[in-house]
């Protein structure tokens, strides 16, 4: 197993501190930094503020929510981190995760519902696994349920449908399913951005 990047760790660590501070401080925490519907102050909801676009997702609603992102942080972001290089890993994944946020603000509002706090690095962590994907398309993952070896861009179109057909039967409450299509759609345009800046180039 590869050994973690510096930046990857940072951004584990951060998640983690993030995570004792929600413990800490009760409901503080999440009422300044959660993702709130810009409307929602009129229903009794805390106040929208810019920054929650970036800030949910460095919060968790639960220590298995938080196990899970970080453990997929750390599986796929260091290898991200050595292809992009770390300024470029940084701007991609806070990007996915302010593009995330956008989404599911976008497909709420468009489908006239009303939404609670959003919390999570799952946004970002969708972008990456599209990027891993797209890097690596042949390098094989093991899935934890069921157990079925798979090549990663397999692994990522389906993970990708499934998020598509949840979020669209609203089959699991409670999952922002458009929020982390809207972080695998924000790495898709950097990446082909980046991309087409290279050819320019040469």
């Amino acid at each position: 197993m590869p050994s973690i990047t510096p930046l990857n760790k940072l951004l584990i660590i951060i998640n983690v501190v993030m995570f004792g501070l929600q413990y800490l401080l009760g409901g503080l925490i999440d009422v300044l930094f959660a993702l709130w519907p810009p409307q929602g102050e009129q229903y009794g909801y805390p106040a929208f503020h810019i920054w929650q676009l970036l800030t949910y997702g460095f919060l968790h609603g639960g220590l298995t929510h938080l196990f899970f992102n970080m453990f997929a942080l750390f599986m796929f972001g260091s290898d991200i981190e050595r292809l992009f290089g770390s300024r470029r890993y940084l701007f991609y994944y806070l990007a996915c995760v302010v593009g995330a946020a956008a989404m599911h603000l976008i497909v709420t509002a468009a489908a006239g519902g009303m939404s609670g706090p959003v919390v999570g690095a799952s946004g970002g962590v969708f972008g990456l696994l599209l990027a891993y994907g797209m890097a690596f398309p042949r390098r094989m993952l093991m899935l934890i349920f069921p157990p079925i070896p798979m090549p990663a861009w397999l692994f990522v179109t389906l993970y990708g449908i499934f998020e598509l057909v949840m979020g669209v039967t609203q089959t699991a409450s409670g999952i922002a399913h458009f929020a982390h299509l809207g972080g695998m759609a924000t790495g898709f345009v950097i990446i082909r951005y980046w991309q087409a800046q290279r050819r320019r180039q040469r």
